[in-house]
């Protein structure tokens, strides 16, 4: 078989169907339409094992059987597979996650849960950050030093807090992202406080409420990952270390 088509098979295994399944199905649409032997010829599916293969597709709605002698098979049209896989797959999942549902439970040990949550990628961040500052109510500070990192969603998260009342901080000396600010009504932005200037490593800092923070660093790959709590102990008490470490250190400069 070449790259494409192993590849193809693959995806059908993902979707449910056995490597079997995948590869009859493939021939037949190749076919147009066959017999088991017509099947065998043109894939590595031996023909004793086609006619079980071709009966579980024809279950699973995928193609249709000529009562000849010998028996023929035709597949269902793409758009028609395409639906009958879509659909078990609905079916499937909402059973999958319906059955975790009904057995999930809450904590019931005085242990806490976990506060602190690592995500990786900078597209999960980015996913992450947006979250928390769509969840202030009162107060936001965000900051980076890279343009990149301030992506239009999190850009029109703020314009749309801002909109409805929270106060929205932004903390950069990046002129670009200044200018950008500059645009947006109702959010405030500061250069940090000069012994920031030489951090090379540093991505993000999101505090939203006093009881939510983020922490980002970019790796050596360029790649970001970051620290995130909200709504937790270890967050409000980072958030005032934080906060009273730019005051005593502002006011020594």
């Amino acid at each position: 078989m070449t790259n494409d088509e192993n590849e193809a098979v693959d995806a059908f295994e993902r979707l449910g169907l056995t490597s079997y399944e995948a590869k009859v199905f493939i021939a037949l649409h190749r076919l147009g339409s066959g017999t088991a032997r017509d099947v065998a010829s043109v894939t590595d599916v031996p023909r004793s094992q086609v006619y079980s293969v071709a009966e579980s597709l024809e279950d699973r709605g995928l193609l249709e059987v000529q009562q000849a002698s010998p028996i023929r098979y035709r597949p269902v049209s793409l758009e028609e597979a395409q639906q009958t896989l879509e659909e078990r797959f609905d079916r499937e999942r909402e059973r999958a996650f319906d059955y975790v549902g009904s057995v999930r439970k809450e904590a019931t040990t005085e242990e806490t849960q976990e506060d602190i949550w690592t995500v990786r990628s900078r597209e999960r961040v980015d996913d992450r950050v947006v979250d928390l500052l769509s969840q202030a109510t009162s107060k936001i500070v965000i900051g980076t030093r890279l343009p990149e990192l301030f992506t239009e969603s999190i850009e029109r998260t703020l314009e749309e807090q801002a909109a409805a009342g929270v106060s929205v901080l932004t903390v950069s000396r990046n002129d670009e992202i200044w200018e950008r600010i500059d645009a947006i009504d109702g959010v405030e932005i500061e250069t940090p406080p000069a012994y920031r200037e030489g951090d090379q490593r540093s991505g993000r800092i999101v505090i939203v409420d006093d009881d939510g923070i983020l922490l980002s660093v970019i790796d050596d790959d360029g790649s970001e990952t970051a620290i995130w709590s909200s709504g937790s102990l270890f967050a409000s008490v980072l958030i005032q270390l934080i906060e009273a470490s730019d005051a005593m250190r502002g006011g020594s400069e």
